[in-house]
Protein backbone atom coordinates (compact mmCIF):
# COMPACT_ATOMS: atom_id res chain seq x y z
CA UNK A 1 0.00 0.00 0.00
CA UNK A 2 2.67 2.76 0.81
CA UNK A 3 4.40 1.08 -2.38
CA UNK A 4 1.29 2.36 -4.25
CA UNK A 5 1.09 5.86 -2.07
CA UNK A 6 4.93 6.55 -2.99
CA UNK A 7 4.17 6.16 -6.78
CA UNK A 8 0.87 8.17 -6.82
CA UNK A 9 2.78 10.65 -5.26
CA UNK A 10 5.98 10.80 -7.45
CA UNK A 11 3.51 10.41 -10.64
CA UNK A 12 1.52 13.73 -9.30
CA UNK A 13 4.45 15.65 -8.71
CA UNK A 14 6.27 14.78 -11.73
CA UNK A 15 3.26 16.30 -13.75
CA UNK A 16 2.69 19.35 -11.65
CA UNK A 17 6.29 20.40 -10.79
CA UNK A 18 7.41 20.57 -14.32
CA UNK A 19 4.20 22.55 -15.02
CA UNK A 20 4.44 24.62 -12.27
CA UNK A 21 8.25 25.59 -12.56
CA UNK A 22 7.37 26.79 -16.48
CA UNK A 23 4.22 28.75 -15.73
CA UNK A 24 6.22 30.42 -12.52
CA UNK A 25 8.97 31.45 -15.37
CA UNK A 26 6.47 32.46 -17.97
CA UNK A 27 4.83 34.82 -15.46
CA UNK A 28 7.99 36.42 -14.22
CA UNK A 29 9.04 37.38 -17.82
CA UNK A 30 5.88 38.53 -18.61
CA UNK A 31 5.50 40.84 -15.90
CA UNK A 32 8.87 42.05 -16.05
CA UNK A 33 8.78 42.49 -20.12
CA UNK A 34 5.11 44.30 -18.94
CA UNK A 35 6.65 46.99 -16.98
CA UNK A 36 8.70 48.67 -19.50
CA UNK A 37 5.26 50.54 -20.01
CA UNK A 38 6.61 53.07 -17.82
CA UNK A 39 8.10 53.99 -20.85
CA UNK A 40 4.89 55.54 -22.12
CA UNK A 41 4.23 59.17 -20.80
CA UNK A 42 1.75 58.83 -17.69
CA UNK A 43 -0.92 60.59 -20.16
CA UNK A 44 -0.25 58.18 -23.00
CA UNK A 45 -0.70 54.86 -21.09
CA UNK A 46 -3.84 52.66 -21.21
CA UNK A 47 -5.13 53.36 -17.50
CA UNK A 48 -5.23 57.40 -18.35
CA UNK A 49 -6.39 56.67 -21.76
CA UNK A 50 -9.53 53.70 -21.67
CA UNK A 51 -9.61 53.44 -17.32
CA UNK A 52 -7.97 50.54 -17.56
CA UNK A 53 -4.78 48.67 -17.98
CA UNK A 54 -4.29 46.03 -21.08
CA UNK A 55 -2.18 43.44 -20.44
CA UNK A 56 0.50 42.13 -22.46
CA UNK A 57 0.57 45.97 -23.91
CA UNK A 58 4.39 45.78 -22.29
CA UNK A 59 5.44 42.80 -24.36
CA UNK A 60 4.36 44.27 -27.25
CA UNK A 61 6.34 47.53 -25.98
CA UNK A 62 9.14 46.01 -25.67
CA UNK A 63 9.46 44.11 -29.30
CA UNK A 64 8.48 47.20 -30.88
CA UNK A 65 11.46 49.08 -28.64
CA UNK A 66 14.23 46.11 -29.45
CA UNK A 67 13.22 46.13 -33.06
CA UNK A 68 13.64 49.57 -33.77
CA UNK A 69 16.72 49.68 -31.87
CA UNK A 70 18.05 47.08 -33.62
CA UNK A 71 16.65 48.85 -37.29
CA UNK A 72 18.32 52.32 -36.67
CA UNK A 73 22.08 51.08 -34.73
CA UNK A 74 22.81 48.84 -37.71
CA UNK A 75 23.43 51.87 -40.39
CA UNK A 76 26.69 53.24 -40.04
CA UNK A 77 25.68 56.50 -37.77
CA UNK A 78 23.79 54.24 -35.51
CA UNK A 79 27.29 52.23 -35.09
CA UNK A 80 29.15 55.49 -34.72
CA UNK A 81 26.88 56.28 -32.18
CA UNK A 82 26.81 52.94 -30.07
CA UNK A 83 30.54 53.43 -30.32
CA UNK A 84 30.66 56.89 -28.55
CA UNK A 85 28.13 55.69 -26.30
CA UNK A 86 30.65 52.40 -25.61
CA UNK A 87 33.29 55.35 -25.08
CA UNK A 88 31.80 56.65 -22.03
CA UNK A 89 30.84 53.73 -20.75
CA UNK A 90 34.64 52.75 -20.81
CA UNK A 91 35.45 55.46 -18.78
CA UNK A 92 33.72 54.12 -15.46
CA UNK A 93 35.37 51.28 -13.30
CA UNK A 94 32.59 49.41 -11.95
CA UNK A 95 30.35 49.59 -15.17
CA UNK A 96 33.21 48.94 -17.49
CA UNK A 97 33.71 45.61 -16.24
CA UNK A 98 30.08 44.61 -15.60
CA UNK A 99 29.28 46.21 -18.99
CA UNK A 100 32.06 44.65 -21.12
CA UNK A 101 31.64 41.24 -19.97
CA UNK A 102 27.51 40.41 -20.29
CA UNK A 103 28.21 42.24 -24.09
CA UNK A 104 30.88 39.92 -24.90
CA UNK A 105 28.72 36.85 -23.93
CA UNK A 106 25.63 38.23 -24.62
CA UNK A 107 27.45 38.73 -28.51
CA UNK A 108 29.24 35.21 -28.44
CA UNK A 109 25.46 33.59 -27.79
CA UNK A 110 23.60 35.35 -29.78
CA UNK A 111 25.74 35.56 -33.03
CA UNK A 112 24.65 33.59 -35.62
CA UNK A 113 28.04 33.02 -37.47
CA UNK A 114 29.78 30.94 -34.82
CA UNK A 115 30.09 27.50 -33.87
CA UNK A 116 29.40 28.20 -30.23
CA UNK A 117 28.12 25.50 -28.14
CA UNK A 118 27.48 23.81 -30.97
CA UNK A 119 29.23 20.88 -29.95
CA UNK A 120 29.07 18.36 -27.48
CA UNK A 121 32.33 16.89 -26.39
CA UNK A 122 33.55 13.97 -23.99
CA UNK A 123 36.72 14.53 -21.82
CA UNK A 124 38.72 12.33 -19.28
CA UNK A 125 38.08 14.48 -16.33
CA UNK A 126 38.99 14.10 -13.44
CA UNK A 127 41.49 11.59 -14.36
CA UNK A 128 41.91 8.51 -17.02
CA UNK A 129 38.72 6.65 -17.43
CA UNK A 130 36.32 8.79 -16.14
CA UNK A 131 34.57 10.38 -19.02
CA UNK A 132 32.78 14.10 -18.50
CA UNK A 133 30.66 15.93 -20.84
CA UNK A 134 31.34 19.43 -21.95
CA UNK A 135 30.88 21.98 -24.66
CA UNK A 136 33.27 23.26 -26.94
CA UNK A 137 33.40 27.12 -26.51
CA UNK A 138 36.68 28.37 -28.55
CA UNK A 139 40.34 27.71 -29.97
CA UNK A 140 42.44 28.45 -27.41
CA UNK A 141 44.53 31.66 -27.54
CA UNK A 142 47.63 30.99 -29.45
CA UNK A 143 49.92 32.13 -26.58
CA UNK A 144 48.29 28.97 -24.90
CA UNK A 145 49.34 26.27 -27.90
CA UNK A 146 52.94 28.02 -28.03
CA UNK A 147 53.15 28.00 -24.16
CA UNK A 148 52.17 23.91 -23.83
CA UNK A 149 53.59 22.93 -27.53
CA UNK A 150 49.99 21.05 -27.80
CA UNK A 151 46.83 22.54 -29.99
CA UNK A 152 44.16 23.26 -27.16
CA UNK A 153 40.64 23.88 -27.57
CA UNK A 154 38.68 25.57 -24.83
CA UNK A 155 35.98 23.69 -23.21
CA UNK A 156 33.04 24.32 -20.74
CA UNK A 157 32.26 21.90 -17.81
CA UNK A 158 28.53 22.25 -16.77
CA UNK A 159 27.55 21.60 -13.03
CA UNK A 160 24.29 19.99 -12.51
CA UNK A 161 21.53 20.30 -12.00
CA UNK A 162 22.42 24.09 -13.07
CA UNK A 163 24.15 23.93 -16.28
CA UNK A 164 24.78 28.01 -16.05
CA UNK A 165 28.25 27.44 -13.59
CA UNK A 166 30.72 25.33 -14.36
CA UNK A 167 34.35 25.69 -15.23
CA UNK A 168 36.30 25.92 -18.40
CA UNK A 169 39.47 23.78 -19.32
CA UNK A 170 42.00 23.93 -22.10
CA UNK A 171 42.29 20.87 -23.58
CA UNK A 172 44.74 19.01 -26.25
CA UNK A 173 42.38 18.89 -29.14
CA UNK A 174 43.76 15.16 -29.97
CA UNK A 175 42.43 13.98 -26.26
CA UNK A 176 38.74 15.08 -26.89
CA UNK A 177 36.01 12.68 -28.20
CA UNK A 178 33.44 14.57 -30.62
CA UNK A 179 29.41 13.45 -29.98
CA UNK A 180 26.96 13.03 -32.42
CA UNK A 181 24.59 14.89 -29.81
CA UNK A 182 22.62 17.98 -29.80
CA UNK A 183 23.18 20.66 -27.20
CA UNK A 184 19.51 20.77 -26.38
CA UNK A 185 20.17 16.96 -25.81
CA UNK A 186 23.01 17.65 -23.52
CA UNK A 187 21.84 20.20 -21.57
CA UNK A 188 18.80 17.64 -20.26
CA UNK A 189 21.36 15.37 -19.57
CA UNK A 190 22.80 17.70 -17.31
CA UNK A 191 20.35 19.36 -15.62
CA UNK A 192 18.39 16.34 -14.62
CA UNK A 193 21.28 15.06 -13.34
CA UNK A 194 21.95 11.85 -15.50
CA UNK A 195 18.34 10.46 -15.57
CA UNK A 196 16.95 11.75 -18.81
CA UNK A 197 19.13 10.61 -21.56
CA UNK A 198 18.34 11.26 -25.40
CA UNK A 199 15.71 9.49 -27.04
CA UNK A 200 18.53 8.22 -29.83
CA UNK A 201 22.16 6.96 -28.96
CA UNK A 202 24.58 8.91 -30.76
CA UNK A 203 25.18 7.90 -34.34
CA UNK A 204 29.37 8.22 -34.55
CA UNK A 205 31.64 9.79 -31.99
CA UNK A 206 35.01 9.64 -32.75
CA UNK A 207 38.35 10.49 -30.94
CA UNK A 208 41.15 12.29 -32.57
CA UNK A 209 44.14 10.37 -33.17
CA UNK A 210 47.27 11.73 -30.65
CA UNK A 211 49.60 13.74 -32.62
CA UNK A 212 52.84 11.45 -31.95
CA UNK A 213 54.93 14.70 -32.38
CA UNK A 214 53.28 16.44 -29.41
CA UNK A 215 53.50 13.52 -27.13
CA UNK A 216 57.11 12.57 -27.95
Amino acid sequence: MFAKLRKYIITGLLIWVPLGITIFVIRLLVTLMDRTIVLLPPGWRPEALFGFNIPGLGIVISAMVIFITGFFLTNFAGKRLIQAWENILDRIPLVRSIYSSVKQVTSTILSSDNNTFNEVLLIEYPRKGIWTLCFKTSDSPQSFNEATGKELITVFVPTTPNPTSGFILFIPENEVMKMDLDVEDALKLVMSLGVVTPENSPKTSHKIEHNSKLEH
